[in-house]
């Protein structure tokens, strides 16, 4: 079913108002968090000569900024949610834009990397495609995009006060491809466990030059 321009204003504002309600929690609930594996996959495939400039989508408080600029990359943030965003300008002195996910406004080939941790699931299914390809845009020629998100059957909609949309490896690599990437990598998280208690699906994809 189609969902009209209210109903997608009243997904945004209602999961961004979930996690500026929660954003002290959310921070002290993620911030050991260790995404090492993730940023890895990330770095390991951009090719050129670091520094990278780095754009960190959906940053939360802004722990994985932190991590870039210490590695010695150029790293900005982008979230939704406007006390999100306020933390993790504050925690990572990183530039940090506050944008909805469904007007987004990113410059063009900017980025030699994209970093989408657990984030977007968030974004309901039939917005996705658009947004994937303006993430496409804003990397510069060969670049790379991660991705994690929670697995699924290819259901969506609402997880409490949060909206989310979760994939098989089939469905999102077909939603990848037809934006434009090709695929790197991918691999189910947390390392080391059965499939069954793996449930988060990462993935790496390159701009073509």
């Amino acid at each position: 079913m189609k969902q009209t321009p209210a109903d997608l204003e009243q997904i945004t504002s209602t999961t961004l108002g979930h996690y500026n309600a929660v954003a002290e929690d959310f921070r002290e609930g993620t911030r050991d968090h260790d995404v090492s594996q993730n940023i890895d996959a990330l770095l390991r495939h951009i090719q050129g000569e670091a520094p990278f400039t780095l754009l960190d989508f959906g940053c939360g408080p802004g722990r994985d900024l932190k991590t870039f600029t210490r590695l010695g990359h150029i790293a900005v943030g982008l979230d939704g949610s406007e006390k999100l965003a306020q933390m993790a300008r504050e925690d990572s002195g990183c530039e940090v834009w506050q944008q909805d996910f469904l007007k987004l406004d990113l410059p063009a080939e900017r980025f030699d990397g994209i970093f989408a941790n657990a984030v977007l699931f968030h974004i309901p299914s039939q917005e996705l495609p658009r947004v994937l390809k303006q993430l496409r845009e804003a990397l510069k020629p060969g670049g790379v995009l991660f991705s994690s998100n929670p697995r699924g059957e290819n259901q969506e909609g609402w997880n409490g006060p949060r909206y989310g949309a979760y994939y098989d490896l089939q469905a999102w690599q077909e939603l990848l491809t037809e934006a434009g990437f090709v695929e790197l990598e991918h691999y189910y998280r947390p390392a080391g466990l059965p499939r069954e208690q793996q449930p988060w699906l990462a993935s790496v994809w390159r701009k073509p030059v």
